[in-house]
Formats: C-alpha cells, sequence, structure tokens
C-alpha cells in the first residue's frame, strides 16, 4: 500500500506535468474562447433590455431563482427616481435665474396642506427643523391676500387690519392683529388666522373653524343681497363666498383627521353641490382621499369618472387613484410569474397600463409608495409631475394602496420604463426640479429629478469581462510563453489553499482511512 504523503506526492507531479504538457495555443484557445462567450453573452443582454428595459440574468435571478432560495423579493424597480445629493447654493445671479425658471411652472395650492399651528410647527418643536421652505410660505401668503382681502376692506376696522395682517410676515405679529381685530367684532379671517396659526391642536382649530363659520356665514349672506349693486359689492361677496368655502373646507378635514370620515365626507359633498363653479380648491381630491379611507371603492370609481375627463387637468390624485383600483380588482390573483407564463388577462393589461399612465405623469410617486424613499411632510404647495406633488400624494395615500391585497405593488416593478411610450401627457417640463428645490427643504431632503435610464449591473459586469478576456486573448497570442508562466503561476496560487487543507486532512484522519478515501 502507498502511504499518504506518495499519493499526495503523485497528485502533485500529475498535476504540475498537465500543466507543462499546456502549450501557449491551450491559453490561446482559451482566452479567444472565454472572449467569444463573454461577448454573445453580452450582445444578448444588450438586446434584451433594448427590448424590455430589464437585464435577462437579473431577471431570471430575482424572479425565479431568488424565491427557490427562499429570498425576498426586494428588487428595486427600474424606474428609479435618480436624486440629486447637491444642494443649492448659488449667488444672486443664479438665485434671479432660478426664480425665472420657477415661474415658468405653475405652482398650485397642495389640496390636502396640513396646519401650521396644529402639525407642520408641532414638527419643527420635536425636531428642530423648519419644513416650510421661505418661498412655499410666501406663495401661501399670496394665497390669503388673494381669497381673504377685498378692496373695500377699509371700510371696516376689523377687515383693514386683517388686510394688514396677511401681509405681515412675523407670525406672532400676524396672531396679534387676529386678536387686535376680534376685539373689533366676530371676524371670520381672523378666526381663520387663528385655527390655522395658533391653535396647536385639530380640535383647538376644528373650534376656531366653527367660530368662524358662523361669522362668514352672516358676512355672505349680507354681500349676496348686496352683490348686484356695483363692482365694490361684487368684489366683497367674491371674498365672502372664498372665505366661507376655505371655512367649510377646513372644517371637513378636521373631521378627517379626527376620525369622522363619514361626516367628512358628507360635508365634502355638500360643499361641492353648494359651489360647484369652484374648481379651483379641488375638493374633489380631498373627497377621493376620505372614500378610500372608507374603503367605499364604488363612490371613488363614480368621481374619477366624473374628473377623471381629457378635457379636465390632471393631478397624481387622479391618475394613482384611478390606477389603484384597477389594481385592486386584479390583486388578489395576480403573480408576476404566472403573468410571464401565461400571459396578462384583459383586465391585468389595463392595470398595467393604468399604471403606465400614472408613472408616465408623475415618476417619483413610486418609489414613495414603494417605500424605498423617506417621506417628509407635504408643503403647502405642489408642482404638478414633479417631487413635491409625489411627497403630498404619497403622504395621505400610502396607506390605501397598502390595504390593497395581493401583489399590487409588484406592477409598478413590472414596468421597466414606461415614461418611454409618452403619447398620453405633454413632454415631463424641464423646470420641475428648480421649482421643487424652492418648494422642498433640501437641507435634510434629496429631491427626486427626472429618473434616467442606468444600464443594470449584469450589462456593465458582462461588458468588463468580455473587454478582459479580450484583452487576455490578445495578450496570450502576443506573448504565449510569458502569458503561459503567468498563467502557471496564477493556477498554482489559486491551488494552494486547497493543498493546504489537504495537509491538514492528512495530519487529523488516520493514514488507513485516508488510503481509503484516496482510493475511492
Amino acid at each position: 500500500y502507498l502511504n499518504v504523503n506518495e499519493v499526495t506526492d503523485r497528485s502533485m507531479t500529475h498535476f504540475h506535468m498537465f500543466l507543462n504538457t499546456l502549450t501557449p495555443k491551450f491559453y490561446v484557445a482559451l482566452t479567444g474562447t472565454s472572449s467569444l462567450i463573454s461577448g454573445l453573452i453580452l450582445i444578448f443582454e444588450w438586446w434584451y433590455f433594448r427590448k424590455y428595459g430589464t437585464s435577462f440574468i437579473e431577471q431570471v435571478s430575482v424572479s425565479h431563482l431568488r424565491p427557490l432560495l427562499g429570498g425576498v423579493d426586494t428588487a428595486a424597480p427600474n424606474n428609479n427616481n435618480s436624486s440629486s445629493s447637491s444642494n443649492s447654493s448659488s449667488s444672486n445671479g443664479e438665485t434671479d435665474s432660478s426664480r425665472q425658471s420657477v415661474s415658468e411652472c405653475k405652482v398650485w395650492r397642495n389640496p390636502l396642506n396640513l396646519f401650521r399651528g396644529a402639525e407642520y410647527n408641532r414638527y419643527t418643536w420635536v425636531t428642530g427643523r423648519e419644513p416650510l421652505t421661505y418661498y412655499d410660505m410666501n406663495l401661501s401668503a399670496q394665497d390669503h391676500q388673494t381669497f381673504f382681502t377685498c378692496d373695500s376692506d377699509h371700510l371696516r376696522p376689523a377687515d383693514a387690519i386683517m388686510q394688514k395682517a396677511w401681509r405681515e410676515r412675523n407670525p406672532q405679529a400676524r396672531i396679534s392683529a387676529a386678536h387686535e381685530a376680534l376685539e373689533l367684532e366676530d371676524c371670520a379671517t381672523a378666526y381663520i388666522l387663528l385655527a390655522e396659526e395658533e391653535a396647536t391642536t385639530i380640535m383647538e382649530a376644528e373650534r376656531l373653524f366653527k367660530q368662524a363659520l358662523k361669522a362668514g356665514e352672516l358676512c355672505y349672506r349680507r354681500s349676496q343681497t348686496l352683490q348686484h349693486h356695483g363692482t365694490q359689492y361684487e368684489a366683497q361677496h367674491r371674498r365672502d363666498t372664498n372665505v366661507l368655502v376655505y371655512i367649510k373646507r377646513r372644517l371637513a378635514m378636521c373631521s378627517r383627521k379626527l376620525g369622522r370620515t363619514r361626516e367628512a365626507v358628507k360635508m365634502m359633498r355638500d360643499l361641492m353641490k353648494e359651489f360647484p363653479l369652484l374648481s379651483m380648491f379641488n375638493i374633489h381630491e380631498n373627497l377621493l382621499e376620505s372614500l378610500l379611507e372608507l374603503q367605499n371603492y364604488a363612490d371613488v370609481q363614480a368621481v374619477l369618472a366624473k374628473y377623471d375627463d381629457i378635457s379636465l387637468p390632471k393631478s397624481a390624485t387622479i391618475c394613482y387613484t384611478a390606477a389603484l383600483l384597477k389594481a385592486r380588482a386584479v390583486s388578489d390573483k395576480f403573480s408576476p410569474e404566472a403573468a410571464s407564463r401565461r400571459g396578462l388577462s384583459t383586465a391585468e393589461m389595463n392595470a398595467v397600463e393604468a399604471i403606465h399612465r400614472a408613472v408616465e405623469f408623475n415618476p417619483h410617486v413610486p418609489k414613495y409608495l414603494l417605500e424605498m424613499k423617506s417621506l417628509i411632510l407635504p408643503p403647502e404647495h405642489i408642482l404638478k409631475r414633479g417631487d413635491s406633488e409625489a411627497i403630498a400624494y404619497a403622504f395621505f395615500h400610502l396607506q390605501h394602496w397598502k390595504r390593497v391585497e395581493g401583489r399590487s405593488t409588484c406592477s409598478f416593478r413590472m414596468i421597466p420604463y414606461p415614461l418611454e411610450k409618452g403619447h398620453l401627457f405633454y413632454p415631463y417640463p424641464i423646470c420641475t426640479e428648480t421649482a421643487d428645490r424652492e418648494l422642498l427643504p433640501t437641507v435634510f431632503h434629496e429631491v427626486s429629478v427626472y429618473p434616467k435610464k442606468e444600464l443594470p449591473f449584469f450589462i456593465l459586469f458582462t461588458a468588463g469581462l468580455c473587454s478582459f478576456t479580450a484583452m487576455l486573448a490578445l495578450l496570450t497570442h502576443q506573448f504565449p510563453e510569458l502569458m503561459g508562466v503567468f498563467a502557471k503561476a496564477f493556477l498554482s496560487t489559486l491551488f494552494a489553499p486547497l493543498n493546504f487543507i489537504m495537509e491538514k486532512v492528512e495530519s487529523i484522519l488516520p493514514s488507513s482511512l485516508w488510503h481509503q478515501l484516496t482510493r475511492i
């Protein structure tokens, strides 16, 4: 019988004889074949990526291999919203140019904006951060002057005080002016200011809004009888109408925040019936969110049928709520693996098309719905199709998407790059990034920008592998003997750990057992 040392020496001798018998032509053929195979893989990966927008190797590994290994699908969707980490620190000239570009984009008031005193200020007290930018608050000040003031305010002392209060920048000065106006008479706009900025709880804000409602209704009835007596009275009646609608809307939002959702829905429906022409307030978006909370999907569909019209302006709430309803209809039975085998049914195709439409309108929302990016408090103004609108939508609607059973969020992952379709809306505005940086606090939030198409990892990997093997093939063809020496040294180094393990096993196991194993 041969002992263990002789077996090991003979194995190493055969290995070195094998390396010595390999000619330079073998190394040239090996590296050339490797380069050819990796090149074919690269061509196939590139073709698949151009056609379907994703890597074939990545899709197979995530969809088929990871479930077999017990993994969880945590792959990022391909419609990544590339985030910018650079903060805006510009000179005066750059600031002026950015302001000019912001003015080119239409900014809308957030239909679901929070209360400054009861919500925004409480966040500041806890975190020490300012959730609202100066640009955002300046827009709100302009809105307040437009909605709550008119040219005849100088005729009544309380209204004259409030006209100055809405232009005041200091919050404490505004609150003091509101109290001063209330000392003269019951002023609806003074109650509004206190409810928005001084009240520290929603219940306190609701109490102040109820007082404002009494005063607002009295002024509205008074101006309604005089509105046809001249342009001055028409402007006053328009102002009183805006005040009354604002108060009723905020009362409905207070009921929604306090858990009285059915009461909030009734108040919103009554308000929309009483003032059907005031569509600029977008009260239907508040109604949609409340109906989703009640899981009254039939009424949600009825509201969408009225407002999701081709002639009406779109919003993330409209587009994504329509997608939510269609995804909910197929989510309980939907499976990406089954769909890839049998194809999509009519209902599933409609759901995918609806999500295509929603993501094309605002491509920033999916990252928040998939919880791949942290939410912040929504601003008081939003830019449609921008990151500010995505935050405002996801802040209130994330829970509704979570409530949908099944794999509805997988629908977002199935869309490689829906932005390429571009048939439903105008091209994505260029100025949204600049406007979002003005609306959002970039100190602790990275503004999402328009998603750029990025090459998957496996395409980059196969491209590097192909280039590396092609370079080896070229070097082996030019310097066969030198590359043969390098190859032998590399293989010897590669098998060095195996030789070390065999020596350790030899010292532990008995010689007779080791001999039987080597014979096997």
